[in-house]
């Protein structure tokens, strides 16, 4: 078994990693850090530079855990979430939520809140400190 988290290198991604590594940690499980783009922009924002995952992962490999990084261009980022939840067979999702007015959920959507609706286990969402 797993924990999936789905992660961005801001204070919402690292809130979600923290509390999945912790978890991780506890249940003695492998966590799976999930950090995705679209691609359809010079910048985005929300996915982390190959040299930081590469950080990331020797970090947390440190500490003890197991991990597996997946750090893709793909078609959907809650897709892709939820595709690497099913793979690993994950016990649990996390992710980190932000707050966005009501015109921007309308018109944006929100990553979270479709994993939220189409894992097929429990998903955890996390907000910052």
């Amino acid at each position: 078994m797993s924990i999936v988290v789905a992660y961005s290198p801001d204070r919402f991604g690292q809130a979600a990693l923290e509390h999945a590594a912790g978890l991780a940690r506890k249940d003695r499980t492998r966590l799976v850090v999930v950090n995705a783009t679209l691609g359809n922009s010079l910048v985005d924002d929300r996915f982390a530079h190959d040299a930081d995952i590469a950080a990331l992962q020797e970090e947390l490999s440190a500490e003890g855990l197991e991990v597996v990084v997946r750090h893709d261009v793909v078609d959907d980022v809650a897709d892709a979430v939820v595709a690497a939840a099913d793979e690993e067979k994950a016990e649990l999702i996390v992710v980190g939520i932000r707050h966005r007015t009501p015109v921007g959920k309308l018109l944006l959507g929100s990553v979270a809140q479709r994993i939220i609706l189409d894992a097929h286990c429990p998903v955890l969402a996390v907000k910052p400190a």
